[in-house]
C-alpha cells in the first residue's frame, strides 16, 4: 500500500527506479475511490488525468517531487482546469495559467491530483459556506474538518493525497490542521508568491502546505518558497533546506506561553492537552517560560475591519461583464451588477463585503480601518517583545475540538471566534505551523508554534521532535 508511505519514501523509491509514478498515483486514486464518498474532499478530482501523465515520466533523480500527487485547494489557479473558490460566481471558471507554487510544484515533477474544497472564496472556519456541498471531518462525519482549506485538511487527512497546498488568512490552513489531525504551516508574510492566489485579503492572504510529516511539510515548502517577479509583496529571502535541518537537534530552544490566553474560553479538552504538551516539552529539554501579548484581545476585531476592507476591494471584479457569473435577465447594466452579486455571492461573502464596504466608506475610514491598522501594529510589536526573551510561541491552535455541523453558523461570531488563536499571526506576518499534540475523545487537539519573521526552521524543527515522540501519523482514520 503506497499510500501508506510518507512522501519522502515514495520520492526516495521513484528516484531508485524501484516504483513507478504510476503505481504511486494508482495507489492513491485507489484510497480516493475509498474514502471520497464519505469525506467530498474534492471539487473537481483530476485522478484519471494525472494517471494519464504518470504514464509517461521518466524517473529523474534532479526532480524533488517526481510523479508526487499533491493536492490544491481550489481558490489556487491550475492552468487549463477549473478554479471555483466554492462559489456560483466562478463555477465554470476555467484558469488561463498556473499559480507559482503551482508551477513550482510541476517543475520538480509532482502531480495536480484534485482541486479541493473550501468555504467560498475562504470565507470561513468550518467549509460549510462551500456552494456546493460540506467537507465531513475524517474523525468524526457529523462534524466539520475546519476551514477555509478544510478539503485540503481532510484530503491529507485520509491520505487521498500525502500533501497539501491551502491559503491562510486568518487560521485557514492552521485550524483545519488541527481539527483533522495533520500538520499545517503557514509561512512568513512574503516567503511564498501569491501570484495566482485567488485574493482575498492581500495584507494577509498566504499559501502553505499541509502533510503527515514535518519532513514531507518541509520539502514541498522548500518548493514553492522564494521570490517571484509576479508578485511584489513576495521577498527575496534565502530559501532554508528545511527537509535537512530539521534533523538537527534544537538545542537550546525556549518556549513561550502567552499569559493573555489563559483568559481566553479554552474548551477543557483543549487546555488538557495543551498543558500537557508544554509538560512534554520540558522533558525534551525545551526551556517553557510566560509571556505576554497585551494587545492580542483586539486581535478580532481589528481582523474583522482589516479582512472585510481588503475583501470588499477585491471581490468588487465580479461584476458579471468580464468572466464569472452574469444573471440572465435585467433591464440595465446597474441591475446586472446588482443581480449578478447577489446570486453569485453566498450568505458569508455578503456579509463580509457589507462590513468591509462600511468601514471603508466615506466618514469611517479613520474611525475603523486606519484604527485597526494601528492596532496591528501594536500585534506585531508585542510579538517582536515577546521573540527577545523565547524562539518560539506556543499555543494551543484552537479554543475547541472540532464542532458538529450547524453549531455555529446560526451566529458569525461565534464561528470567528474559532479563529481567535490563529488570526493575531496573520496580522503579524509571522510563520506559524499546527500539528496534532492530542487525541480527545477520539477528535484531534493542535498545538500552534509561532515563529520569528523568517524563522520556519526553529517551528519545523520543534515540530519534527514532537513528532518523532508522538508518532501522530501513525493514526489513519477510515483504515
Amino acid at each position: 500500500m503506497l499510500w501508506k508511505k510518507p512522501l519522502t519514501e515514495l520520492v526516495s523509491l521513484i528516484q531508485k527506479g524501484e516504483v513507478h509514478p504510476k503505481e504511486v498515483i494508482e495507489s492513491f486514486y485507489e484510497r480516493f475511490n475509498q474514502t471520497e464518498r464519505s469525506i467530498q474532499a474534492y471539487i473537481t478530482p483530476l485522478y484519471e488525468k494525472a494517471l494519464e501523465k504518470a504514464k509517461d515520466i521518466k524517473p529523474s533523480k534532479d526532480a524533488k517531487l517526481p510523479g508526487i500527487p499533491v493536492a490544491v485547494k481550489d481558490n489556487i489557479l491550475t492552468e487549463g482546469e477549473r478554479t471555483t473558490c466554492a462559489s456560483r460566481m466562478l463555477e465554470n471558471f476555467i484558469a488561463p495559467y498556473d499559480a507559482t507554487a503551482v508551477s513550482r510544484l510541476k517543475g520538480e515533477g509532482a502531480l495536480v491530483v484534485g482541486k479541493t474544497n473550501l468555504d467560498e472564496f475562504a470565507m470561513g472556519s468550518s467549509t460549510e459556506y462551500s456552494a456546493f456541498f460540506p467537507t465531513k471531518n475524517p474523525w468524526d462525519t457529523q462534524r466539520v474538518p475546519g476551514g477555509s482549506s478544510g478539503g485540503s485538511a481532510a484530503s491529507v487527512a485520509v491520505l487521498s493525497a500525502p500533501v497539501a497546498l491551502g491559503s491562510d488568512t486568518g487560521g485557514s490552513i492552521r485550524q483545519p490542521a488541527s481539527f483533522c489531525g495533520v500538520i499545517g504551516i503557514k509561512p512568513t508574510y512574503g516567503r511564498v508568491s501569491r501570484y495566482g492566489l485567488v485574493a482575498f485579503a492581500s495584507s494577509l492572504d498566504q499559501i502553505g502546505v499541509f502533510g503527515r510529516r514535518t519532513e514531507d511539510v518541509a520539502l514541498v515548502l522548500e518548493v514553492i518558497s522564494g521570490k517571484d517577479e509576479m508578485d511584489s509583496t513576495s521577498a527575496d529571502e534565502p530559501v532554508p533546506r528545511w527537509s535537512e535541518e530539521i534533523k538537527k537537534e534544537p538545542k537550546g530552544l525556549s518556549v513561550g506561553v502567552p499569559k493573555e490566553f489563559s483568559e481566553f474560553e479554552l474548551q477543557p479538552e483543549v487546555r488538557e492537552a495543551f498543558e500537557e504538551f508544554l509538560r512534554e516539552l520540558e522533558k525534551e529539554g525545551i526551556t517553557v517560560r510566560e509571556v505576554s501579548l497585551p494587545h492580542i484581545k483586539y486581535a478580532i476585531p481589528a481582523y474583522y475591519i482589516i479582512a472585510p476592507s481588503e475583501a470588499s476591494s477585491n471581490l468588487a471584479r465580479y461584476d458579471g461583464v468580464r468572466y464569472g457569473y452574469r444573471t440572465k435577465e435585467y433591464r440595465d447594466i446597474w441591475e446586472m451588477y446588482a443581480k449578478t452579486r447577489d446570486e453569485g455571492f453566498g450568505q458569508e461573502v455578503k456579509r463580509r463585503i457589507m462590513l468591509g464596504t462600511f468601514a471603508l466608506s466615506a466618514g469611517y475610514y479613520d474611525a475603523y480601518y486606519l484604527k485597526a491598522q494601528k492596532v496591528r501594529r501594536l500585534i506585531y510589536e508585542d510579538f517582536m517583545k515577546a521573540f527577545k526573551e523565547v524562539d518560539v510561541i506556543a499555543t494551543p491552535t484552537t479554543p475547541t475540538l472540532p464542532f458538529r455541523f450547524g453549531e455555529k453558523t446560526k451566529n458569525p461570531v461565534d464561528m470567528y471566534l474559532s479563529d481567535i488563536l490563529t488570526v493575531p499571526v496573520n496580522l503579524a506576518g509571522l510563520p506559524a505551523l499546527s500539528m496534532p499534540i492530542a487525541w480527545k475523545n477520539g477528535l484531534p487537539v493542535g498545538g500552534q508554534l509561532i515563529g520569528r519573521p523568517w524563522d520556519e526552521t526553529s517551528i519545523l524543527k520543534l515540530s519534527y521532535l514532537w513528532e518523532q515522540k508522538f508518532k501522530h501519523y501513525e493514526k489513519i482514520p477510515l483504515t
